[in-house]
């Protein structure tokens, strides 16, 4: 088995909150890996050797400070009233709705959704800002979020 059970899930609050539900249908479509599972594509896809995005080192592509762009704000889209993702983002990502992608908390916490439900939810998903990234399966494009409320995007090498 790959998935946790959203209700059993620990920071299943975020998607559940008073102040930002997320719709039925797309919590069916949020699936957060199980430790095991999390830790495999981990290594596959963000790190072989950090835990998290405070420990990237040499070895580690998101460490190359060069494939970086410039910071933009996500903090003052967040506190908006608009649901729609910050404007560098839907600019850049241009993946179809249905895209798989992995929200990458931490190695032993990733969650797999659909690029449709992240653009609707994408508040919910930074209740945790401690250095999150979303890639897609199959996809080149990486977006790091930081607890500083700006977030960076980049090319990533496999």
């Amino acid at each position: 088995m790959n998935y946790v059970e959203l209700n059993s899930y620990t920071r299943k609050w975020i998607f559940t909150h008073a102040s930002m539900p997320v719709a039925e249908a797309d919590l069916a479509l949020i699936k957060p890996f199980t430790q095991a599972r999390a830790a495999q594509l981990w290594v596959e896809h963000i790190s072989k050797q950090s835990p998290d995005a405070d420990h990237f080192g040499q070895g580690d592509w998101a460490s190359n400070e060069r494939i970086w762009s410039a910071a933009f704000n996500w903090q003052q889209a967040w506190d908006g009233d608009d649901a729609a993702l910050p404007t560098e983002l839907a600019e850049y990502i241009d993946w179809e709705d249905n895209t798989t992608v992995f929200f990458c908390y931490e190695k032993y916490n990733i969650i797999e959704t659909q690029w449709g439900v992240f653009k609707r939810n994408w508040k919910n998903f930074l209740f945790f800002d401690d250095g999150p990234m979303l890639i897609g399966r199959k996809k080149k494009q990486a977006v790091w979020f930081s607890s500083k409320g700006t977030y960076r995007m980049a090319l990533r090498s496999e």
